[in-house]
C-alpha cells in the first residue's frame, strides 16, 4: 500500500512539473499552438440576438466544435448536432424591419421569421442558388443560379428569370451558320426559282403568325466568350447590372514541385503568375428589362481616365510613347449600390494600375456617370475600407447620401456626399484610422472600429450619420475585434492583451458598460511563466518620424550586450499593439531571447498599417529603403539607451521580414552582424502581381524599382552570417527564390551562408517539427555569433 501511494505521488508530481515551463526552449515553445490553449473564433449572433455561437477547442481535440452561450447565462455549450443542422447562416439579407431574413445554405434559398424562429425553403433543386437579397417592395427574393438573374414571388412562389446570358456561339441564325460558298448557292436559287420564292415568303409569314401567339421571351444578352459576374437588379428590378470579363492572354504561371509525395513521384503544384503579367479586362452594362435594351456604363466619361503616373518621367523615352498612344487607362466598376427607392445608384470605380480610385453617380437610363469623388494617390490606393469595398463600409444612409471612405485627409475616415448636389462632409478626421465601418440598422448611426487612443489600441466607437461626437463604447486596453447583435443592444468582443490570448467577452452596447469574460482558453503550463508585456516606445528615424516598437528587456544582459531586431511580415501588417500577435511563436521566442541575455526590439517599421497613408506609402518604388533604415536606427536607439554593442546586433524575419533581413545583411553588413531570413522574397520580379504592382509599379515599366529593392542585386555585400529557411512547397514566395538568390551567392564565391530547406512547407509552416527545427538553427546562429564565444 506505501509503495502504491508513493507511485500515486510521483505520477502526480510528474504530471504537476510537466505542467510548468521553468525554462524557455525551442522544443517547449514551438510545439503544437495547443499546448497555449486554443482561442475562440468565427464569433457570430442568431438571428434572434439571444445566443453567441463561436467555434472553441478548450479541450485540445483533434478540431474545434461549435459552442454558445447568451448574454443571461455566459456558461459556454456545446452546440448539439441537431441544433446545428437547424441554424441559418450569416450571409443572407434582411428586410427593412429586420423581422425577416433571406439565406442560402448548402445551394438553396430560406426565409427565417425571426420572432417566431420559423424557417421555410424557397427552393429544392438540384442547381446552387445563392446571393439572396430582398427587392425593394419586399414581395420577392432576388437570386442567381447559374450567373442567371431570377426573382421568387414570396405569396405566390411564382418565378420568374430576369436575366438570359447566352454565349454568342449558340446564339447564331441559319444563314449566320452557312459558309460564302453555301451563302451564294441559296441566293442564287431564290433568284431562279419562283416556286422558292413562295415557300420563302409562305414560311416568313407562318413565323410572324407564331410569334403573335407566342408568349414574349427574355431577352438573350449574349455574353460572347466572356464570363459574366457582378449581376445585380435595382430594388424595383428594372435595371440588371452586370459585367462581362475577359480573360488576358499570354499568362504564364509558375510550377512548384512536391517531392514528398504519396505516389513516391514528383508532383507538380500549379502556382500564380509573376508581377507584370497582363491583366483581364473588363465592361460593364445596364439591362433596362422595361425598354428592353442593352447598353454599356459608359467609362469614358471618368475624369482623368487619361491621365498618366508621375514615375513615368523617369523614363523620358516610354513617356513619350504612352502620351503618343493616349489611351484610356484599364478600369474596374464594382456596384452599383443602390437608393432604396431605385431613384440613385452609385459606381466605385478602380483603375488597374490603382492610382485612382472615383465614386461616381450613374444614371441608369444612359448608362452616363458623374463624379462625386475621386482619389488620386501617386503611389497606390490603399488602407482600411478603400481598396476593397467589402460590404458594410459603403452604401446610402438614405435615398440622397451616400457614405465611403478616403485616405484624403491622411488616414481613412468617413465621408458622406450628397449624390444630387455633390456636397461632401467629412465625418470623422485626426491622427487615426477608421479600420471597420457598418451602418445600424435605423441607419441613423455609423459603428466603426478605430485606433482613437493610441495607435496600438482598437476600440469600438460610434457616430451619428450626419456627423457629430465620437462614443467611445469599449474600455479594455488592447484588441476589441467586435461582433454587433442584429438587435444592436449587445456587443460579442474578441479581445487581447500583449501577453494574453484572444477571448471571448459579451457586453451591452452602452458606453462605458462593463465586458464580461465568457471564455478561458490558455493552459495552466502556458500561465506557469510570466511572459513579458513588452513596453511600446517611440523613437524618432532619421527623417524625424515617430517610429512604434516593442522592446524586449533582459532581467541581465548578456556581457557582450547582443541585440535582436525582429522584422515582421506582411509588410501592411501593424505589429506594435497592446493585442496577442499574430507572431505569436516570435513573441515567445523574443521572450525567450530575452532570457538568454539579449534585447529585442520589435518595429512598425515605415510601410506598416495603422499610422494613415504617408506610412503606409513610405516604401513606393524602394522597398528595402526607409523600412530598412528603420531597422538601422532602431539598432542606434537601443546603442544609446542601453549600451548594446553594434558589433553584436542580430536580426530575423519571415516573408517580408526574411527580405528585410537579407536586405540588411547584404546593404547594412557593419550595422547587422547575422541574419535568419525565413521564407524570403529575393527578387521581387518574381512575386505576384497583385501586391508588388502596386508598389514597384511593373518590372518593365520601372526597372529601376525594382533593382533598387531586390535582395538578388546586392548579395555582393554580404559580411555577416546569414541564414536562410524556405519551404519547398511554398506557394506565395516559390521555393524559385531561394534558390536564384543561393546560386548567386556561389558565384560570388560567398561562404557565411547557409540554406535549410523544408520539403513539406508551404508559405505557412505547419509541422511543429519544421517550427522546432529552423527555430533552433536561428538561436544557434545568434549564439554563436553575437556572444563572446
Amino acid at each position: 500500500m506505501k509503495k502504491l501511494l508513493t507511485l500515486i505521488f510521483l505520477i502526480q508530481a510528474t504530471g504537476a512539473f510537466a505542467q510548468k515551463l521553468d525554462t524557455l526552449t525551442i522544443e517547449k515553445i514551438m510545439r503544437d499552438p495547443k499546448w497555449i490553449g486554443i482561442s475562440p473564433s468565427d464569433i457570430r449572433w442568431s438571428d434572434d440576438s439571444k445566443k453567441v455561437y463561436f467555434d472553441w477547442n478548450p479541450d485540445k481535440s483533434a478540431s474545434a466544435e461549435l459552442y454558445a452561450v447568451t448574454p443571461g447565462n455566459i456558461k459556454p455549450q456545446k452546440v448539439s448536432m441537431a441544433e446545428q443542422r437547424g441554424l441559418t447562416t450569416p450571409n443572407g439579407d434582411w428586410n427593412k424591419s429586420f423581422t425577416q431574413k433571406v439565406f442560402e445554405k448548402n445551394g438553396d434559398l430560406y426565409l427565417i421569421d425571426i420572432k417566431t424562429g420559423k424557417v421555410t425553403r424557397l427552393t429544392n433543386t438540384t442547381q446552387d442558388e445563392d446571393a439572396p437579397v430582398f427587392s425593394g417592395d419586399e414581395s420577392e427574393v432576388l437570386f442567381k443560379q447559374n450567373s442567371n438573374l431570377f426573382a421568387l414571388k414570396l405569396s405566390s412562389g411564382q418565378l420568374r428569370q430576369l436575366t438570359n446570358f447566352v454565349n454568342s456561339s449558340k446564339n447564331k441564325s441559319a444563314d449566320e451558320a452557312l459558309n460564302d460558298q453555301q451563302l451564294w448557292l441559296k441566293k442564287q436559287q431564290l433568284e431562279l426559282f419562283d416556286i422558292i420564292k413562295k415557300e420563302a415568303k409562305d414560311d416568313k409569314l407562318d413565323s410572324a403568325r407564331k410569334a403573335d401567339l407566342e408568349p414574349q421571351k427574355i431577352k438573350e444578352l449574349v455574353i460572347g466568350n466572356d464570363r459574366v459576374n457582378s449581376v445585380k437588379a435595382s430594388p424595383d428590378t428594372r435595371y440588371v447590372t452586370y459585367r462581362l470579363v475577359k480573360a488576358a492572354d499570354g499568362v504564364k504561371n509558375a510550377i512548384v514541385p512536391n517531392y514528398v509525395t504519396a505516389s513516391g513521384f514528383t508532383e507538380d503544384i500549379p502556382n500564380r503568375s509573376k508581377v507584370g503579367r497582363p491583366s483581364s479586362t473588363s465592361q460593364t452594362f445596364i439591362f433596362d428589362t422595361r425598354r428592353q435594351s442593352v447598353y454599356p456604363v459608359l467609362a469614358n466619361d471618368i475624369p482623368g481616365i487619361k491621365d498618366l503616373p508621375d514615375y513615368l518621367k523617369d523614363y523620358p523615352a516610354e513617356l513619350a510613347d504612352r502620351k503618343k498612344l493616349n489611351a484610356d487607362r484599364k478600369v474596374n466598376i464594382e456596384g452599383p449600390f443602390w437608393s432604396a427607392d431605385s431613384k440613385n445608384a452609385v459606381v466605385v470605380i478602380n483603375a488597374l494600375d490603382n492610382k485612382d480610385r472615383w465614386i461616381m453617380r450613374l444614371e441608369p437610363l444612359t448608362g452616363k456617370l458623374t463624379l462625386l469623388d475621386r482619389q488620386r494617390d501617386e503611389a497606390w490606393i490603399g488602407g482600411p475600407g478603400i481598396e476593397d469595398s467589402a460590404a458594410g463600409n459603403i452604401g446610402f444612409t438614405d435615398n440622397t447620401h451616400f457614405y465611403f471612405q478616403s485616405e484624403a485627409s491622411g488616414y481613412s475616415h468617413i465621408y458622406l456626399v450628397d449624390v444630387i448636389s455633390g456636397v461632401k462632409k467629412q465625418l470623422t478626421s485626426g491622427k487615426w484610422e477608421v479600420q471597420t465601418l457598418q451602418l445600424s440598422t435605423d441607419k441613423k448611426t455609423f459603428y466603426f472600429t478605430a485606433n482613437i487612443d493610441h495607435p496600438g489600441v482598437t476600440d469600438f466607437y460610434s457616430i451619428p450619420v450626419s456627423g457629430g461626437k465620437t462614443v467611445k463604447i469599449t474600455g479594455m486596453k488592447g484588441g476589441n475585434q467586435v461582433t454587433l447583435s442584429p438587435d444592436e443592444k449587445w456587443l460579442a468582443i474578441r479581445y487581447s492583451y500583449s501577453n494574453k490570448p484572444w477571448e471571448l467577452y459579451i457586453q451591452p452596447n452602452k458606453p462605458g458598460a462593463k465586458a464580461i469574460q465568457v471564455t478561458h482558453s490558455t493552459t495552466p503550463e502556458f500561465e506557469s511563466y510570466s511572459w513579458r508585456d513588452p513596453e511600446i516606445i517611440t523613437f524618432k528615424n532619421r527623417y524625424g518620424s515617430d517610429v512604434y516598437a516593442r522592446q524586449y528587456l533582459p532581467k541581465k544582459a548578456d556581457p557582450a550586450k547582443p541585440a535582436v531586431i525582429f522584422v515582421h511580415g506582411a509588410g501592411y501588417l501593424q505589429e506594435v499593439t497592446y493585442s496577442w500577435s499574430y507572431y505569436f511563436r516570435e513573441f515567445m521566442f523574443n521572450n525567450m531571447l530575452a532570457d538568454n541575455g539579449y534585447t529585442v526590439l520589435d518595429i512598425d517599421y515605415t510601410a506598416s498599417a495603422g499610422y494613415g497613408r504617408d506610412w503606409r506609402t513610405g516604401i513606393y518604388r524602394h522597398m528595402g529603403g526607409k523600412d530598412l533604415t528603420d531597422q538601422v536606427d532602431g539598432v542606434k536607439y537601443l546603442e544609446e539607451k542601453f549600451g548594446i554593442n553594434p558589433k553584436h546586433v542580430g536580426l530575423y524575419g519571415g516573408s517580408y521580414g526574411g527580405f528585410i533581413t537579407l536586405m540588411g545583411l547584404f546593404t547594412e553588413p557593419d550595422v547587422f552582424a547575422a541574419g535568419g531570413a525565413i521564407r524570403s522574397v529575393t527578387d521581387w520580379a518574381h512575386y505576384n502581381h497583385e501586391y508588388t504592382s502596386n508598389i514597384l509599379n511593373e518590372p518593365f515599366t520601372d526597372e529601376n524599382a525594382y533593382r533598387k529593392s531586390s535582395p538578388i542585386y546586392f548579395a555582393n555585400g554580404l559580411k555577416g552570417n546569414l541564414l536562410m529557411l524556405h519551404g519547398m512547397i511554398d506557394q506565395n514566395v516559390n521555393y524559385q527564390d531561394i534558390i536564384r538568390l543561393t546560386q548567386k551567392l556561389i558565384e560570388l564565391h560567398k561562404e557565411n551562408w547557409e540554406l535549410a530547406s523544408y520539403p513539406v512547407e508551404d508559405h505557412g509552416f505547419e509541422q511543429p517539427s519544421s517550427w522546432t527545427d529552423e527555430y533552433k538553427r536561428i538561436f544557434k546562429l545568434f549564439e554563436q555569433t553575437l556572444k563572446n564565444k
